[in-house]
């Protein structure tokens, strides 16, 4: 769904990694150590890293998401019988800090600069600030949030509460922003407005909640917000 226009929201609160901040550019540090291997690897690096996050919070087992993006590493490695050795494992773990923004987030975030605009994420706040400031977006956001505050991951609730914490306001004056569709999930379930980037032209997630805005990537959800 596409909406034409929509009231403009109290503030802008956006995921970073997938969303801002694209994973993928890991891919080719990986491909270069493990010619042929890299985008399985990357893949799975990913996918572990939100399942140890989700698990994680359903244990009360907290770790921060520095730790367990190196633990998701080692896991992809060993599952897929590469050889990780230390200096190789410290310099992709490196890359986190280091990901290149998708192309027109810099400028949609400049359009929207009227705007009260925000990160919260399950990042660290020394992985996001230096992530952000490598991006050359840390400029156009006032705040980032990190789970760290509450000690839990999204999609639990009280990550979403940090952002109506944040801007003084009820869930349903904010406008969440992922590309993560299990993530606009939570924020909707909480009762945030939301809108979903869907990048990869991905199916809805069948998870009793839908966003309210779908486009496919910042630039058209500032046309949206600006119409």
């Amino acid at each position: 769904m596409l909406e034409e226009a929509m009231d403009h929201p109290a503030g802008l609160v956006f995921d970073a990694y997938g969303t801002l901040l694209d994973v993928a550019s890991v891919a080719a540090a990986c491909e270069a150590r493990w010619p042929g291997r890299g985008a399985a690897l990357t893949t799975l690096w990913r996918e572990r890293q939100l399942q140890y996050s989700w698990l994680r919070s359903i244990m009360g087992r907290h770790a921060d998401f520095w730790q367990l993006t190196g633990e998701a590493l080692d896991f992809a490695c060993a599952a897929l019988g590469l050889d990780l050795a230390p200096a190789d494992r410290e310099a992709l773990l490196a890359g986190y800090l280091r990901l290149s923004p998708f192309p027109e987030v810099a400028s949609a975030l400049g359009r929207l600069g009227g705007l009260r605009r925000m990160v919260l994420s399950n990042g660290t706040p020394a992985m996001l600030r230096a992530g952000l400031e490598h991006a050359g977006l840390a400029g156009h956001l006032e705040a980032i949030l990190s789970v760290e505050d509450v000690g839990v991951f999204k999609p639990a609730p009280p990550v979403y509460a940090m952002a109506t914490a944040h801007l003084g306001c009820a869930p349903a004056d904010i406008l969440f922003v992922s590309s993560n569709g299990w993530d606009i999930a939570g924020a909707a379930s909480f009762g945030l407005r939301t809108a979903w980037l869907n990048r990869a032209g991905a199916p809805a997630e069948r998870l009793g909640v839908a966003p309210e805005i779908v486009v496919p990537d910042l630039a058209a959800l500032a046309d949206v917000i600006l119409a």
